[in-house]
């Protein structure tokens, strides 16, 4: 079964950063544009950022632009989630998911995602 594993996720105090990544088991992200999405308790989920198949296409939520970076290696087969400055509200569970696309395009909404991960906790407290 295709799935993205997150890893990076933890604790961390207002102002810091972490970096998630996104690696699949077993098979190669290179096909597959990759959405970051996350679900604080009593939320909805939310698209948080997205990067295209061949790379040249990002988006990120208003709440985070300027703070996270995207980014993918497909030699290394991995999407990496930079987030900086982060504040108490980025507090979430992340997730990465894959949309089989190789379009030069990416979505923040949820729907054309047929592959979740099992998420990761970011929780960002003083």
């Amino acid at each position: 079964q295709l799935r993205p594993v997150e890893s990076g996720g933890g604790l961390v105090q207002p102002g810091e950063s972490l970096t998630l990544s996104c690696a699949p088991s077993g098979f190669s992200l290179r096909f597959y544009a990759v959405g970051w999405f996350r679900q604080a308790p009593g939320k909805e989920r939310e698209g948080v950022s997205c990067i295209s198949s061949p790379g040249g296409s990002v988006h990120y939520a208003d709440s985070v632009q300027g703070r996270f970076t995207i980014s993918r290696d497909n030699a290394k087969n991995t999407v990496t989630l930079q987030m900086n400055s982060l504040k108490p509200e980025d507090t979430a569970v992340y997730y990465c998911a894959l949309h089989d696309s190789v379009e030069p395009m990416c979505f923040l909404g949820s729907r054309p995602y047929g592959y979740w991960g099992q998420g990761t906790q970011v929780t960002v407290s003083s």
